[in-house]
Order: C-alpha cells, then structure tokens, then sequence
C-alpha cells in the first residue's frame, strides 16, 4: 500500500491527528503529512502512504493557495478566531475597495514576516507555541516569503461598520502565515486585525476538487479498496522530469547504482524520477556532485 492520499482535511484536527488517524484506519504505520495545517485551516493536505513516505520532502516545497477572511477591528493571541482577544479598536470609518486592493499590491511580492507566538517554529529547540503557552515572549526570527497573487474576493465598494471583514485568495510560497498576512493587512488599514476563515485550496498542483474525506477513507478501506484513492508515487511527482529505463537497468537503479547522465538531461538542476517500462516509479536520482556526467540515487522506493 503505498502512494500518496489527498486529504480534505476537516478543521478542528491538528495534521498530526489526521496522519494518526489515517494509520489506524489503513493499519500501516508508515503515514506522514507534507506540511502543517492549523487546526482551525480545513482543506488540502497531502497524505505520504507506506514509500510514499520518502517523497514528502518532494512535495512540501509546493506553494500554496488558501481562500480565508480578514476581520478588521479584533486582535487575537493566535491571529485567528481561536485565540483570546488582545485588542480591540472599533472601526471608525469606511474602508474602501480601493485602499484594500493598494495594500494587496504593496504585499504582493518578497515580504518578510516574524511567526507568530502560536506556531511551531523553534528557537533554542523549543517551539514556539510552548512559550506562550507558558508566558514567555522570546524573539522570533523573520523569514522572508513570497506572496504570488493577493485577490480581495469581496465585490463591494465600501465596508463598514464596527469590524470589518473581507474575503481574499492568496498564492504564497512554503513557510507563509497567513494569519500573519491577515494582522499585516489590519496594520496597513490602521487597525488591529485576525484571520476569521481560512481554507487551503491548493497545496503545488493538487487541488481541493481532488481530495477524499474521511468517510470516503472510511469507506474505501471498509471496502478493501484504498488503493483507488492513493496516487502512485510516479503520479504525485507528475512535475519532476522523468528518465524511463529499461527493465536490466531497473535492477542496478534497485541496488542503488550510479548512472550516466542522459544526454536530454544535462540541464537538470534537481531531482529526477526514474522509471521502469511500465512507467512505475524506481528511484530519484540527481547530478552526482562531484562526476557532473553521472547521476546518483537520492530515494529508492523498490
């Protein structure tokens, strides 16, 4: 049983939950995610199954496309709707489409952003959410990121009242907080703000259109057949280049051998998938680092 499950993941579930979950319904205890989802954020998270295990650092490095809710007006400890107010200011005049649609544009691009107390971000080899939860404010290193595309969703003109809220869509690159994003954006307007609603729509090319629920990963493996909502590895790294091999050659990629570099590669920069002749996933190979006419096995999933 191996490949990789897309994951409608419900809110209220930590990504660790889900995967705990996931093992005891497979009964198979190689199970990891490919990126952490809040508890609160619901949608696609990737689910690593048996050898599949071994590509999950292959996929983390996706972006992400996330469809969520500022509120204006109420700062939290967690910069979401789970966290206990900090602030409060009542918003005192109209926040126009157009202002909003100006601070999207200025934090499109690189922005460097400090994570939050409540995040999983280590320091001194503790995370962070640790601290907090003990009352202990430390400093937290910045992180650059990118922010691809930043939609205001809503189609009114104008928003008031004493908070305001707006739907947005947002493209960013790994390691964003968009809850971070959502106090960034209340900073600019001038107030305090939270993210209200969050959903991950697209985490690199799988989308939410794709993903299974529990019931269905109930059902499936009630069924005997959860192998129809697993992804083959060669499916779930569809992006990488491919190299297909002949079934002699298979066998030294199988014992880990070092191949010659072919001649429609010799611009890689990155890993490649190696496959058989029947097109199933063999290994990942990359430019050997010191013989730059050979290549070397990184995985070997048979």
């Amino acid at each position: 049983m191996d490949g990789v499950l897309l994951l409608h993941k419900p809110a209220g579930m930590t990504s660790h939950d889900c995967v705990f979950r996931i093992r005891r319904l497979l009964h198979i205890k190689k199970v990891g995610h490919t990126g952490t989802l809040d508890p609160d954020v619901s949608g696609v998270l990737p689910i690593c199954v048996g050898k599949a295990t071994r590509i999950a650092e292959f996929l983390t490095g996706a972006t992400k496309t996330y469809e969520g809710e500022v509120t204006l007006g109420v700062a939290t400890t967690t910069e979401d709707a789970s966290g206990e107010v900090v602030e409060i200011k009542k918003v005192t005049r109209d926040i126009e489409r157009n202002e909003i649609e100006e601070v999207f544009r200025r934090l499109t691009g690189e922005i460097v952003q400090t994570p939050p107390m409540y995040s999983a971000v280590k320091v001194n080899g503790k995370k962070l959410y640790e601290y907090a939860r003990a009352g202990i404010e430390v400093e937290r290193p910045m992180r650059t990121v990118t922010i691809h595309q930043l939609v205001l969703l809503d189609e009114k003109e104008t928003f008031s009242g004493d908070t305001v809220s707006f739907r947005f869509r947002v493209t960013c690159s790994k390691g964003t907080y968009v809850r971070t994003l959502a106090v960034m954006i209340g900073e600019h307007l001038g107030y305090p703000a939270h993210m209200s609603h969050l959903i991950r729509t697209a985490s690199g090319p799988f989308t939410l259109e794709q993903c299974s629920t529990f019931a269905d990963v109930e059902k499936h493996a009630e069924a005997g057949e959860i192998e129809k909502l697993l992804l083959p590895i060669e499916k779930a790294l569809f992006h990488l280049p491919k190299y297909q091999i002949n079934d002699k050659v298979a066998e030294k990629v199988k014992n880990g051998a070092v191949l010659p570099l072919p001649h429609l590669l010799q611009s890689l920069d990155g890993p490649v998938l190696v496959v058989d002749e029947r097109n199933e996933a063999l290994a990942l190979y990359s430019k050997h680092p010191s013989k730059p006419q050979l290549i070397k096995p990184l995985k070997v999933f048979c």
